[in-house]
């Protein structure tokens, strides 16, 4: 599959690299020869010095018969027109990453289509998104639905306290009304077999109903975590801003931003129930006298991944118990989970997760990104006759690094053991690794 990446800043360097590992044909091309550096020489690539808007540009980099064009530059104005023009010139399928969220709304993607743009990313709304359900849900790292809710995929770091550690997988699993697909411990990623335990601070992910939620709490020592109710962001970035507006109206929030004239900003674009703090949210006295001390959530949304990092420990020595940090230096991510600073949020991660969907060969659902580990969720519809079908699951072979988490029949979640047999017209949910992602395709076609 041939795949042109415009933009070689953090969302299509990251994406380049996901996408050369999985031993596509791809194309990195970005105006700042500086900034493509040693990517070519350190990945299977190639890389392009040319601007986005130009057709002779994109014509040198191989639009013209592109699989999948993506632009994801900064500049929201320059994805858009290099997609229409990457249409115009024979690209089979267009993405464009913007800052707008109107654009989102259903009403306009007919007309992005017929412009030749076929789908639109906006990392900040997907940051936004995974920000609010980790705020609902206080007691979890991630939680990824599935079949409108017919299955969920929960992750937890379970404590001392937990009453599935130290027990062997093979006896833990008997008759439960769940499935563990992945358990993170430290930097590896384990997916559990017969003699494997979980140890106390591990990251388990779990697959099952939403009907087994409060059983997947309990078994985790998560009772005791209370509902979030008051709120401290710092910063007011794009992300801040579509967050304040997903939080449920029976949270009190409030938003610290440094530049005054942002804050300006900030009282036009949410509503007056958001109260906009003109300071320095790492000032311990401000925080102090704005009740970080009986505070339920703080959310660091700074542009600076080390500051977040520090931010959240901060507040957690203050007493904060749900703390949330944009981490957008991806080698950071398990040292941040290792400092257990609370949910860890990845823009680029988000954003490729979405991408992902679009280059696969078989039809998906929707390709689910996980923050802790290096891994997504899958949901794959079943058509008639594909090999999936054709055998029980423990005799399907799949790949080393998958998993399959459950499945949706008939839009109840049903939980998978090695003699069921999958069915055309089921969706199947498959965690798996990164890297086995397009291994996973010669079943379903």
């Amino acid at each position: 599959m041939k795949i042109v990446i415009v933009g070689a800043g953090a969302v299509g360097t990251h994406l380049a690299k996901l996408l050369s590992s999985e031993h596509e044909n791809v194309i990195l091309m970005d105006e700042n020869e500086e900034r493509l550096g040693k990517m070519e020489s350190l990945f299977d690539l190639k890389a392009v010095t040319g601007f986005p808007t130009r057709i002779s540009s994109l014509k040198s980099a191989g639009a013209g018969d592109a699989d999948l064009f993506v632009a994801v530059t900064p500049d929201e104005s320059s994805n858009i027109t290099a997609c229409i023009l990457a249409h115009y010139l024979g690209a089979k399928k267009t993405i464009a990453r913007i800052d707008n969220y109107e654009y989102l709304q259903p009403k306009n993607k007919a007309y992005f289509a017929s412009l030749g743009v076929d789908s639109l990313i906006y990392p900040e709304q997907l940051a936004a998104e995974e920000i609010t359900t980790s705020i609902k849900y206080s007691w979890m790292r991630q939680m990824l639905e599935f079949g409108n809710g017919a299955l969920v995929m929960i992750g937890v770091k379970v404590r001392s306290n937990s009453s599935i550690i130290n027990i062997p997988f093979k006896e833990l699993v008997r008759e439960v009304p769940y499935h563990i697909v992945a358990i993170q411990r430290g930097d590896e990623t384990i997916i559990p077999h017969g003699h494997d335990i979980i140890e106390a601070d591990d990251l388990v992910c779990f697959m099952t109903t939403k009907e087994q939620i409060a059983h997947v709490r309990k078994i985790c020592g998560k009772e005791d975590f209370t509902e979030v109710k008051s709120i401290i962001i710092m910063g007011g970035s794009r992300i801040a801003v579509r967050t304040v507006n997903l939080i449920p109206d029976s949270m009190r929030v409030k938003i610290i931003e440094s530049d005054i004239n942002r804050c300006r900003k900030l009282v036009e674009m949410v509503d007056d129930r958001i109260m906009i703090i003109n300071g320095d949210a790492r000032d311990p006295e401000l925080l102090l006298s704005e009740g970080i001390d009986h505070t339920d959530a703080f959310i660091a949304l700074s542009d600076n991944s080390e500051t977040n990092i520090l931010a959240c420990l901060s507040a957690k020595r203050s007493g904060v118990y749900r703390t949330v940090a944009e981490v957008e230096n991806i080698e950071y991510i398990s040292m941040a989970e290792s400092m257990d600073i609370g949910s860890v949020i990845n823009k680029k991660k988000l954003a490729a997760s979405n991408i992902f969907q679009m280059m696969l060969k078989t039809d998906v659902s929707s390709v689910k990104c996980l923050t802790f580990i290096q891994a997504v969720v899958v949901e794959f519809p079943v058509r008639e006759g594909v090999g999936i079908t054709r055998k029980p699951v423990k005799n399907l072979g799949l790949p080393s690094g998958a998993n399959i988490g459950g499945l949706i029949r008939n839009g109840e979640g049903v939980h998978v053991s090695g003699n069921t047999i999958i069915q055309a017209g089921d969706h199947v949910i498959i965690f798996c690794l990164e890297n086995v992602l397009k291994k996973l395709e010669k079943y379903f076609e």
